[in-house]
C-alpha cells in the first residue's frame, strides 16, 4: 500500500507540473593538482569535441593569482585545446593584443598551448534574447572559430562583482573591449566602463553569459579552481593576500550551480569574513539570482565528492 501511494504521489506531481528536475551535479575534489583538473573533467562524462577546442582562462595581470600553466597544462592537453582570452577594457598590461601576448608569454601559457586573443580583430555580436539591459553581447570576433569551450576559471573575489567564477569568465571574460564596457555599463556604452549602475552591471553579466551558452548550443563546460582565494580579482595587480585556505577543484555543466557551490564553500571556510563582506557590499549573489531567473542555470545543486 505504501509503495502504491508513493507511485501515485509521483504521478500526481508530474500531472500537476510540480515535479522538479534533478539538481545539476557539481563534482568536487579537495586536491588541487594537474591530475585533479582532469579528474573533475572526466567526471562530467561530457567530452570537449571538435577540431578546435577553446580553453577560456584569465591570463591575469602580472603579480596576480592567475592559474599557473603547470597546474592547467594536463587538462589543456587532454582536450587538445587552445588557450583563449580577450583584451581588457581598462588598459593595464593586457589592454592591447601585443602587450597581452607578452603577458601570456611571461606567464608561461604560450609554452603549453597556442594562445589566441579572440578580439585581436575586433568584435562580433551575439543576440541577447529578451534582455533587460543588453540587446547584444559583443564577444571577440574569433569566438566563432572554436567548436567547443572549456571554461577554466579561478574563483576569487572581485572589486565590482563581489566574486568571479564561471559566469564572469563567459560574460566579461569573453567580451571584447567594447563588450566588456557594454556589460560594465549595463548596456549604456561600448566605451565607458564606469557609467552604469551596479544592479544593471550584475544582471548584464548573466544576460551576456546566457547569450554565449545559447550561441554555443550547449557545447560548453565549466571548471573552477578554488586556490589563492583573494577578495580581489586577477585583473588587479595589487591584490590582497588570501585569507581563506585553498579549497579544491569543481566542475559542472551548469555555470550557476558551479558558482553557487563555490560561494557556499568559500563562505563556509575559516577566514571568509573579508570575502563575505566583499560579496555582500557588492550584492554579488544577485548575479546568481538573476541568472537563475533568466534560465542560465540553477542555484540548487548536488555536490558530488570525488575524494
Amino acid at each position: 500500500m505504501k509503495k502504491f501511494a508513493a507511485v501515485m504521489a509521483l504521478l500526481l506531481a508530474f500531472a500537476c507540473g510540480r515535479a522538479e528536475a534533478a539538481a545539476p551535479k557539481v563534482y568536487f575534489t579537495k586536491e588541487i593538482t594537474p591530475e585533479s583538473l582532469v579528474l573533475v573533467y572526466e567526471a562530467l562524462e561530457r567530452r570537449a569535441e571538435g577540431e578546435n577546442v577553446a580553453v577560456k582562462i584569465s591570463t591575469g595581470e602580472p603579480g596576480s593569482n592567475y592559474l599557473k600553466p603547470e597546474l592547467i597544462k594536463d587538462l589543456v592537453k587532454r582536450v587538445n585545446g587552445s588557450i583563449v582570452e580577450c583584451n581588457t577594457a581598462y588598459g593595464g598590461a593586457r589592454g592591447d593584443t601585443f602587450e597581452h601576448m607578452r603577458v601570456a608569454l611571461e606567464h608561461g601559457y604560450t609554452g603549453i598551448a597556442y594562445v589566441d586573443i579572440l578580439d585581436a580583430d575586433g568584435s562580433m555580436a551575439l543576440p541577447v534574447k529578451n534582455g533587460k539591459h543588453l540587446k547584444e553581447d559583443l564577444v571577440g570576433s574569433r569566438f566563432k572559430d572554436y567548436d567547443y569551450y572549456v571554461v577554466l576559471s579561478h574563483f576569487k573575489g572581485h572589486a565590482m562583482a563581489g566574486f568571479g567564477g564561471a559566469i564572469k569568465n563567459i560574460s566579461i571574460g569573453l567580451g571584447s573591449r567594447q563588450g566588456k564596457a557594454l556589460i560594465h555599463s549595463g548596456g549604456r556604452s561600448t566605451s565607458n566602463v564606469w557609467c552604469g549602475e551596479q544592479e544593471a552591471f550584475l544582471e548584464s553579466m548573466a544576460e551576456a553569459g546566457k547569450a554565449v551558452v545559447e550561441a554555443l548550443g550547449g557545447k560548453i563546460l565549466y571548471v573552477n579552481v578554488m586556490n589563492r582565494i583573494s577578495i580581489d580579482c586577477d585583473c588587479d595587480p595589487s591584490l590582497s593576500e588570501p585569507e581563506i585556505h585553498d579549497i579544491g577543484v569543481l566542475a559542472s555543466l551548469d555555470p550557476v550551480a558551479l558558482d553557487q557551490a563555490c560561494v557556499d564553500l568559500a563562505l563556509a571556510a575559516p577566514g571568509s569574513e573579508s570575502l563575505r563582506e566583499r560579496i555582500k557590499s557588492r550584492d554579488g549573489t544577485h548575479t546568481l539570482e538573476y541568472a537563475e531567473q533568466i534560465g542560465l542555470g540553477s542555484r540548487k545543486y548536488e555536490l558530488v565528492k570525488l575524494d
